[in-house]
């Protein structure tokens, strides 16, 4: 088989389809053979073959380990075969290759998560063994190994795993310890001596793989122990210090020499990884440890003679041990919940050992060189500037571990909260100095203005009693964006961005016209597109705060609107039009109807940038985010882009196609707006209901469910006829299916729709939902601890059903019956559920409308039909109809007549605006108005509670013996009576 696998494997490293894709078709085949993997490693350890076909070899194993290797994986490699392959892996470490040699202990990586220590407690061994030989190449590849197998292990989080990864630890550190010490001192010697670098490399590359190990041993291997007990522990740690400087030192010198080797970078990194890692896992081992880092790091970063030495990707490592010492949680004497910590004498020696540090002089250097060196812009800054201004001006984000720019700012920002009292002097006396407009060919001066206006930006809310903003603002702010010369364009876009960071800290309200005003001019199509883009984020931050009065915006609407649209269309990069469309969206949102005038042009451009956002779906979400805002804002007048719409919603909603999975969410924000705001339900609308019971079959998340069945709320309003006779029974049997999978807590949206569907409905939702209410009354009639929050809601689906459906709710509590069994009856079980009704209606606070609609309920129970069981609970029943009654019933304006029902629609002819809940909402849409018309025919507006307990009782003293009404009222206790007796006479 060797030959042939041999040959279809140089097949699959062909670049001509018409040979490769036979070749994989056929390795897949032959990939769940027996002996296929033996054939593999024959080939790919065979080193007089082609390196291109061992490599293929190498490769297709390795996808074979990750599918097959597993016990009870479907087609697994057989018992014996992977014994032989587990042996043959670790007999020979002789590789030539490196790249093959890589992928072999990947390989041999993942086997050991699997199989280690069980059935293959012979590797570890084997490894060292061959680490303490002579041949140097072999201890290279058994180093590559251990470090792939030390690294599978530690990732590993089940107890056992841990507790056995402790103990190969214990095992082995000092071990591997000792080899890491005997590698680099053979390496700095070497280099201080003049090698080459070819002998160079080989020791280094040694002591790299052994540090890596170290790391993770160290990290993962004592997590339950105290490391500082430990001598050779701490002793390690606090020698990382002098190798990291040697090292520093000898990189200086190779690179006079003209050398530059990758692997010494890497391995004065990975020194400060280890010291990261240690300081992150183990704390308050580390506490005495932090004199020595800052002095370390600060000396490094912040002294001419220590900068000398560094790079940027170690200066990073360095900056980032200062932010996690000052910000370390572990370091602060409480807990979030205010408790002090359990290790309390060593976060009092760390907080200690930082303000022995950290002294005024001190924080004064640092403070000065971060703002005067780190925060200066570049001469890259300004090249990229020029060629890629939308790419420089879109905040990416970039994480502080591994951009010096924003882990310089975030250390900057970490010191103010202890030591803000001696920094503040710096950054005050650094912004006096800056304090005027400087001349535009001073190029010095502008870039240090530059970051001085920075640093206070980011120190906008430690400088708050130190800033006088409000008149800065009005001042040299001010004058600064009305400069014309090309080179303040630096300070304008930093004047902007300042703004936008104070806007949020202290500025006058009154200012804020003056601040439009600013950046309308900063938005002019005259001005650096950098400066524009940042004037628009800075809009944003305006709008996005709780002093915005859109009254005040009103007057300069038309032409920041029109000035934020030619941006967007002048903009060419996605990223780019994101943020702008992000502006508008906010702009739109703020100031509602009131942007109709002006959104004709935004509407005929929209189809092209979605055009444009084909490849792009995170511009898809802003557009559709966007067109939310746009719809709520034109209500029914947005259905001048219904088409457009639809397509969208359509995208996004389907799951046929790859874009849902990043526009689902948004998609159904904007079918809702599209449904509330729509006045008739029409063609396109109704297309896209098609896609509704698929989504409910797709098991989506709780966000998108609540979501999607907001949209089914809306249709049931809009078209009710349609929803109850065409779609309701495909859309309940996709509920009923989540409603089983749904956790009781998580039902409530569900609920309130059953609610809507039987307002609007009555006795046909009844009957169309009947299925589901099994459920409802089961949660009820449970009555467990994680339903008590949706009890309520269940209880008034329940008296919704008995009041339009007596039949449906005998039905259900027939079906309930039934699947309780235990020789329950229905009478029982009817027995309990009141018995829950009345426990739980005053459980919590309701609206008087849902408690008007259990009274009603209640009241339509008092009858002759009803069985015996319902009257044993009578005193309860007229009691809570009688607390009812207390609540809504209001005294009359005219002493004389009787209190009235304050819920009754008859009492309030033409005003029925007591009933609507968002009175003071500005925004109200069609759906909201449709809500409001259901009040028409609800019971709980046209049915007198009074007057229909009134008849009930005279009904049910008319149908039995006069003797027992009498025993039944008697049952009353006085004051229910009394009470009783206020509103009705029987």
């Amino acid at each position: 088989m060797n030959a042939a696998v041999i040959e279809v494997l140089e097949k699959a490293g062909s670049q001509d389809p018409n040979v490769l894709k036979p070749a994989e078709q056929t390795l897949r085949e032959w990939e769940i053979q027996r002996g296929f993997y033996t054939t593999l490693y024959n080939i790919f350890s065979n080193h007089s073959l082609p390196v291109n076909v061992r490599w293929m070899a190498v490769v297709y194993f390795k996808n074979g380990v990750n599918k097959y290797w597993r016990k009870n994986a479907p087609n697994g490699i057989a018992e014996d075969e992977k014994e032989f392959l587990r042996r043959s892996l670790i007999t020979t470490f002789d590789e030539p290759v490196n790249q093959v040699a890589s992928y072999i202990a990947e390989i041999i990586g993942k086997i050991a998560r699997l199989d280690f220590p069980r059935e293959w407690d012979t590797l570890i061994p084997t490894l060292l063994e061959v680490i303490r030989g002579q041949n140097s190449i072999a201890q290279h590849r058994a180093l590559l190994t251990l470090h792939n197998v030390v690294k599978t292990l530690a990732s590993k989080r089940l107890l056992g795993d841990r507790k056995m990864f402790e103990q190969l630890t214990a095992n082995m550190f000092n071990f591997i310890l000792n080899s890491w010490n005997t590698y680099t001192e053979s390496f700095l010697i070497l280099a201080s001596n003049g090698a080459d670098e070819n002998q160079i490399r080989e020791p280094l590359e040694m002591a790299l793989l052994l540090l890596r190990i170290l790391r993770q041993l160290l990290i993962n291997g004592f997590l339950r122990e105290d490391i500082s007990k430990s001598e050779d522990i701490m002793l390690f740690l606090k020698v990382i210090f002098e190798r990291a400087k040697a090292g520093l030192e000898c990189r200086k010198t190779l690179m006079l020499r003209g050398i530059q080797i990758d692997s010494l970078d890497k391995f004065i990194i990975h020194l400060t990884k280890v010291l990261s890692g240690s300081l992150e896992y183990h704390p308050y081992s580390y506490v005495e440890l932090i004199p020595a880092t800052l002095e370390f790091t600060v000396f490094y970063c912040f002294t001419t003679a220590g900068m000398s030495f560094t790079y940027e990707k170690f200066v990073i490592q360095c900056l980032n041990l200062i932010k996690s010492i000052l910000t370390n949680v572990n370091y602060r004497r409480t807990t979030g919940d205010g408790y002090m910590r359990p290790k309390h004498m060593e976060v009092t020696r760390a907080i200690q050992l930082r303000k022995e540090f950290f002294t005024p002089e001190t924080l004064k250097e640092i403070c000065s060189k971060i703002v005067t060196h780190y925060f200066l812009l570049t001469q890259s800054d300004f090249e990229m500037w020029d060629a890629d201004p939308e790419g420089y001006a879109v905040d990416i984000g970039e994480s502080p571990k591994y951009n010096l720019r924003a882990c310089t700012q975030m250390v900057f920002v970490s010191m103010f909260p202890e030591f803000g009292e001696a920094i503040t002097p710096v950054l005050i006396d650094l912004m006096q100095t800056y304090y005027r407009p400087v001349d535009p060919n001073d190029w010095g001066a502008i870039l240090m203005k530059d970051a001085v206006y920075l640093a206070v930006g980011l120190a906008a809310f430690d400088l708050w009693d130190d800033v006088d903003f409000d008149q800065w603002f009005s001042t040299t702010l001010k004058q600064e964006l009305e400069m014309k010369d090309s080179h303040y364009r630096i300070i304008k876009r930093r004047v902007c961005w300042l703004i936008g960071k104070w806007t949020r800290v202290k500025l006058d309200p009154k200012l804020r016209p003056e601040l439009y005003e600013m950046m309308i001019g900063a938005l002019s199509s005259e001005e650096d597109l950098v400066v524009r883009l940042e004037a628009s984020c800075t809009l944003r931050h305006a709008l996005n705060d709780f002093q915005f009065v859109s009254e005040e915006f009103m007057p300069f609407l038309e032409r920041i609107f029109t000035l934020l649209f030619n941006l967007l269309r002048e903009v060419t990069e996605c990223d780019t039009k994101m943020q702008v469309l992000h502006v508008l969206s906010f702009v739109i949102e703020q100031v509602g109807e009131n942007i109709r005038p002006y959104v004709a042009p935004l509407s005929a451009y929209l189809p092209s940038l979605w055009q444009i956002s084909e490849n792009h779906n995170m511009l898809k979400c802003a557009i559709i985010s966007t067109l939310v805002q746009y719809v709520k804002a034109l209500r029914a007048e947005s259905a001048i882009v219904e088409p457009m719409i639809v397509s969208m919603v359509g995208l996004s909603c389907d799951l046929s196609q790859d874009a849902h999975v990043y526009l689902l969410e948004d998609g159904l924000e904007l079918w809702l707006a599209v449904l509330e705001n729509a006045t008739v339900l029409t063609t396109g609308m109704r297309d896209l209901f098609r896609n509704m019971p698929a989504l409910l079959d797709s098991g989506l998340d709780l966000v998108t469910l609540g979501s999607a069945l907001n949209v089914i709320q809306a249709y049931v309003l809009l078209s009710p006829q349609e929803f109850i006779g065409e779609w309701g029974i495909p859309i309940v049997k996709g509920i009923k299916s989540i409603f089983m999978d749904l956790r009781v807590s998580d039902l409530a949206p569900v609920v309130t729709l059953l609610e809507i569907i039987l307002k609007v409905a009555s006795e046909r939702g009844a009957q169309l939902i009947k299925t589901l209410l099994g459920r409802i009354f089961e949660i009820v009639y449970l009555d467990e601890d994680d339903a008590s929050r949706l009890m309520n809601a269940s209880l008034v689906v329940m008296a919704r059903v008995l009041i339009c459906s007596p039949d449906v709710f005998a039905q259900v509590v027939s079906e309930l019956t039934r699947k309780i069994g235990n020789e329950q009856t229905e009478e029982t079980v009817l027995g309990r559920l009141i018995d829950i009704w009345l426990r739980y209606m005053f459980h919590s606070v309701l609206e008087k409308e849902r408690m008007k609609c259990l009274a009603i309920a209640l009241c339509s129970l008092l009858n002759s039909n009803s069985p015996p069981v319902v009257f044993a609970h009578f005193s309860r029943i007229i009691s809570n109809i009688v607390n009812v009654l207390n609540d809504i019933m209001v005294p009359s304006f005219n002493e004389e007549e009787c209190p009235y029902d304050s819920l009754l629609l008859a009492n309030y002819p033409g005003d029925h605006q007591h009933i609507t809940e968002d009175d003071e909402e500005d925004y109200k849409s069609e759906h909201q108005t449709r809500l409001e018309q259901l009040c028409y025919e609800d019971p709980v507006h046209t049915v007198c509670l009074k007057d229909f307990l009134q008849n009930q009782l005279i009904t049910l003293r008319r149908s039995i013996r006069n003797d027992q009404f009498e025993q039944m009222i008697s049952t009353l206790r006085p004051e229910s009576d009394q009470q009783l007796r206020e509103y009705i006479v029987f």
